[in-house]
């Protein structure tokens, strides 16, 4: 007789907890950052080395549709300021 357990669904984060992690991840990506370029890595090549393992992790995660539906939405998300650090109000 086979017998089978219910597993219960893992703890549903919060928003704080996604946040405080998202704060921690830009952190220890920053501090990379600036540790790579202190050794005299160009900033070009850092963003273009830092696109290309976020993308190879999310394709890996989620598959190539997916992150090819994700990065169709770049354009307006960056013409939207949703990634300038130092934005400019003229």
């Amino acid at each position: 007789m086979a017998t089978t357990t219910a597993q219960a669904a893992p703890p549903k984060s919060d928003d704080g907890t996604i946040a405080e992690k998202k704060r921690l991840a830009l952190t220890y990506l920053t501090e990379a950052w600036e540790e790579a370029s202190s050794a005299g890595v160009d900033s070009e090549i850092l963003a273009h080395a830092a696109l290309f393992r976020a993308f190879s992790d999310l394709i890996e995660t989620y598959g190539e549709q997916a992150v090819a539906d994700l990065a169709k939405t770049l354009p307006d998300r960056i013409q939207a300021f949703e990634f300038s650090l130092h934005r400019i109000v003229q």
